[in-house]
């Protein structure tokens, strides 16, 4: 009997597909951090989207959803990389041929905040101060609650929009509390806008990583990096999204969370004003977490839902 030699082989390394702006791969950076921890090599590869490219027109003017996800899924489907990472709230819930949701990392906060140099919140905010968001649900949010602003669009990458901001273009813009926490930036948040007032867009703080549906051993590699209670909450909110026919770029909020021993979903649907809003609030097992996305988003269409999601794709 002859002993068993070591294999020759080196182990695989993963190729991480992700954008190439700051957050992204922050993002990106983080992920293989994680799978490094494992023992996996990975490869950090940066691929450009239509988003990134095309950053001075609105967002709903560039006509689709998954602007910032298509080309990185496309490498993905190609097999130019091994998995895929992208903020979960750019991510279509429109499930891509050959790709598979692989993991959802525990999920950073998912609120809004408000950033001023003018004002510290919301309510201090003087009429007919400028506010910057390139965010329809935002923009109807935010003309909810103060009809006297001015909410303005704005476009860029969080360095962009802090230096217009400092530069007097707006008065205050509003932003995903995640984004400045993952790039150190948490000492420009004026205020952390509550649920109340501005509930966030789905999966927002949380990271969305795919990788090929036969790919069994990248899915492996990536099951320890998975968070239960997250991944409920986003399935919750995006089964919500997917039917309601809304979009990613719909004026609609909502959170998933577990609270006790159920997982609980708000959601809302604006009119772009403002002036029309409505919201459902339901729980159910987090066993169950798409089925209560449908039955929220279905309570949410008997009250006009799909009347407003209308009327702001033509506004």
């Amino acid at each position: 009997m002859t002993d068993s030699l070591p294999s020759l082989i080196p182990p695989r390394t993963l190729r991480l597909g992700t954008r190439g702006s700051k957050l992204a791969r922050w993002q990106a950076d983080w992920v293989a951090g994680q799978l490094r921890q494992l023992g996996h090599a990975v490869d950090v590869i940066e691929i450009s989207t239509r988003g990134d490219t095309e950053d001075s027109a609105a967002i709903g003017s560039l006509g689709t959803v998954g602007v910032f996800t298509k080309e990185v899924q496309r490498a993905l489907v190609e097999g130019a990389v091994d998995l895929a990472v992208h903020s979960l709230k750019d991510l279509p819930t429109e499930v891509t041929e050959g790709l598979v949701l692989a993991a959802v990392p525990a999920r950073e906060s998912p609120a809004d905040v408000l950033v001023s140099n003018l004002a510290q919140s919301l309510a201090d905010l003087p009429r007919g101060s400028r506010v910057g968001t390139g965010s329809l649900r935002r923009q109807a949010q935010l003309r909810h609650v103060r009809r006297d602003l001015l909410v303005e669009e704005i476009r860029g990458n969080v360095d962009t929009r802090l230096r217009k901001l400092d530069e007097g273009q707006f008065d205050a813009i509003v932003l995903a509390e995640a984004g400045l926490r993952r790039l150190g930036l948490a000492g420009r948040i004026s205020e952390v806008l509550s649920p109340e007032v501005m509930l966030s867009a789905v999966g927002q703080g949380a990271l969305a990583i795919e990788c090929r549906a036969d790919d069994r051993a990248t899915a492996t590699a990536l099951n320890p990096i998975d968070d239960p209670a997250t991944r409920a909450a986003v399935l919750a909110e995006r089964a919500l999204l997917a039917q309601l026919r809304g979009g990613c770029l719909a004026p609609v909020g909502a959170w998933g969370r577990i609270e006790g021993s159920h997982l609980c979903l708000s959601a809302v649907v604006l009119s772009v004003d403002g002036s029309h809003r409505i919201k459902e609030i339901e729980v159910a097992p987090a066993a169950e977490a798409e089925t209560l996305g449908r039955r929220v988003a279905d309570a949410l269409l008997s009250r006009g839902a799909a009347q407003l999601i209308a009327a702001a794709r033509t506004a």
